[in-house]
């Protein structure tokens, strides 16, 4: 790799790799099937700082910067963790809030509580009918005095069973079109907001991913995250680490699927030689690693760019591109070069088939990363 990682940086991988171990990795198949993995893990990974670190100390963070979200990314790839949720409450919501809050009170109340576990955090964009089209969203937050009365729907929202904390994407002006989007904060409990079932899906199934349900939530006015109005404005401004984010995980996860097929193919036999040793084996596994370097290559330029916060949404959505389709190919492949085994959901082959597919589905579908890219060409 050409970025530099420092003594902390190791150390906190050895930490991060050893709490995985310890926490996580023994439970994950138990996880799988309760649909979401054990709410206590939320506050055992906040206890021992695995939460929120890149905020500010004096909201319960250590102020480190974004590589240490590279190596979270790489220690869960190389697990299969794929059900933990840490993601989208460390490296979406709270920025959100620390970002664009501008109550200092905002900010004390529920940072402090995401960094300790005490609190598990969710944002809710997507709508039955509007998912990448965030302009087409439905849901709306009128204000009445001193009170946003929320009303609508959102669906395929990460951390949705659990969350304390959700960050509601909304309309609080219809007629508006995207200026008129703007982004509220509701806390569990408050009546009319309900959490529906938890939604089967084909892949990351110890994630819980949910409906969420809003008749008539009055939610007080200073629960605004940053200016009515601009919601629409803070997406798009955060929309490129997130896509950041889904790189690493895609590029991660194709070094992770080839590296257990190189082990897989190693052993295998068949007529007599290894898989590894079949001519076409070979170039197909030669083909994949040269891709993959290249992907990981545009992933550390990004990553630079993204620490010098000159990462633009155009190059965020070429690496979302790029990433989430490479890593579909090479998975694919390496599923293959495991003939029947390989579709047996025991093997982490056949896991990470099932849970990458939606990595070109969300955080804005590969098409719309299309559409950014061709409008500025």
């Amino acid at each position: 790799m050409s970025i530099a990682f420092t003594e902390e940086h190791v150390a906190f991988r050895e930490a991060f790799s050893k709490f995985l171990d310890t926490e996580a990795v023994p439970y994950h198949d138990q996880w799988e099937k309760d649909g979401q993995v054990a709410r206590e893990i939320w506050n055992k990974a906040g206890q021992a700082g695995f939460l929120c670190y890149t905020l500010p100390e004096q909201y319960g963070g250590s102020g480190v910067n974004f590589l240490y979200t590279l190596i979270a990314v790489e220690e869960l790839s190389r697990r299969g963790l794929s059900g933990l949720g840490f993601g989208v409450h460390s490296d979406i919501v709270a920025p959100y809030i620390l970002k664009h809050s501008i109550d200092e009170d905002q900010k004390m109340k529920y940072l402090p509580q995401l960094a300790s576990g005490d609190m598990v955090g969710a944002i809710a964009m997507t709508e039955p009918g509007a998912g990448s089209d965030l302009q087409n969203i439905k849901t709306t937050a009128i204000l009445d005095g001193d009170h946003y009365v929320v009303n609508g729907s959102k669906t395929f929202i990460t951390n949705g069973q659990h969350c304390d904390l959700l960050i509601l994407v909304c309309k609080t002006d219809p007629t508006q079109g995207a200026k008129g989007t703007s982004l509220l904060l509701i806390e569990a409990g408050t009546p009319g907001f309900e959490k529906g079932k938890n939604l089967d899906k084909i892949g990351m199934k110890a994630q819980d991913t949910s409906e969420l349900f809003f008749q008539d939530v009055r939610v007080p006015k200073e629960n605004l995250l940053g200016e009515e109005g601009n919601g629409f404005f803070y997406l798009m401004q955060e929309l490129a680490q997130e896509r950041l984010t889904i790189g690493m995980g895609a590029i991660s996860g194709a070094e992770v699927a080839l590296k257990r097929t190189l082990e897989y193919t190693r052993e295998r036999k068949v007529f007599g030689s290894a898989i590894a040793d079949l001519q076409y084996n070979r170039f197909k596994l030669a083909e994949m690693d040269a891709e993959i370097t290249v992907g990981r290559a545009f992933l550390e330029k990004c990553i630079d760019l993204h620490l010098e916060k000159k990462l633009d949404p155009v190059t965020a959505a070429k690496l979302k591109l790029w990433s989430t389709e490479l890593q579909g190919r090479v998975i694919d492949q390496c599923l293959q070069m495991h003939g029947g085994f390989g579709y047996m959901w025991e093997y982490p082959i056949a896991r990470q088939y099932a849970d990458a597919r939606v990595s070109r589905i969300y955080g804005g579908s590969n098409e719309i990363m299309k559409e950014i890219i061709a409008r500025k060409m």
